[in-house]
């Protein structure tokens, strides 16, 4: 399976949601991360200047994810930034250990002119959020704050 994502018009009436899915946990994480970028602005229209690492730890796979796509709607509030690409690592320690994200998101500083910004996406929220394995993969429900 692929890293995919799907908005969810039947969620949220004034958030955006969407469903992110994966065969591992960093397909995952993945998907996520794209579904929230795609929501902020066109990736396509972002050129990839800067990367940002973001390296991260939780006993709980569904509070990374939730500090993880966090982490992207922070860098785009209080350092401007919109992003393009993202590749991440996720992986448990040891068996039964905490779950660890090593992340990089590329792109660069917001440029009105160039960029074509969609929705602000003010928050991560907790309504209606949950990160599990199902059956053949991994699969998150998200709904975002704009």
């Amino acid at each position: 399976m692929a890293a995919t994502f799907r908005f969810l018009e039947d969620i949220a009436l004034a958030d955006s949601a969407f469903e992110a899915r994966g065969s591992t946990p960093s397909e995952l994480f993945r998907a996520a991360a794209q579904a929230v970028i795609v929501t902020m602005v066109a990736p396509e229209t972002v050129a990839p200047r800067l990367t940002k690492s973001i390296l991260r730890q939780d006993r709980s796979l569904q509070n990374l994810l939730f500090d993880w796509l966090a982490d992207i709607v922070y860098l785009k509030d209080a350092e401007g930034l919109v992003f393009r690409d993202v590749t991440c690592t996720v992986g448990q320690n040891h068996a039964g250990g905490d779950w660890q994200l090593d992340g990089t998101l590329t792109g660069e500083p917001i440029d009105p002119a160039r960029h074509e910004l969609r929705a602000d996406v003010k928050a991560i929220t907790k309504h209606r959020y949950e990160a599990r394995q199902d059956y053949g993969g991994w699969i998150a429900t998200v709904v975002m704050d704009i």
